[in-house]
């Protein structure tokens, strides 16, 4: 097996989920600390885009 294609991957996923979690946090927090609902909308942005290349990366996983 390639290992190659492999590296980093953990650092990529780990980083991934610190972003979503962190998107999230600022996204239902930030009503009740009075941030604009432009970056709340951001943060929910970047939230989704989280969890769609986490849903990616894990399907091209499962293929390999």
């Amino acid at each position: 097996m390639n290992d190659s294609k492999n590296t980093g991957g953990a650092l990529v996923t780990a980083s991934l989920w610190l972003v979503l979690l962190a998107g999230a946090a600022t996204n239902s927090v930030g009503q009740f600390a009075g941030l604009d609902f432009t970056l709340r909308m951001v943060a929910g942005g970047v939230s989704v885009v989280c969890i769609v290349l986490l849903v990616i990366r894990h399907l091209a996983r499962r293929k390999a």
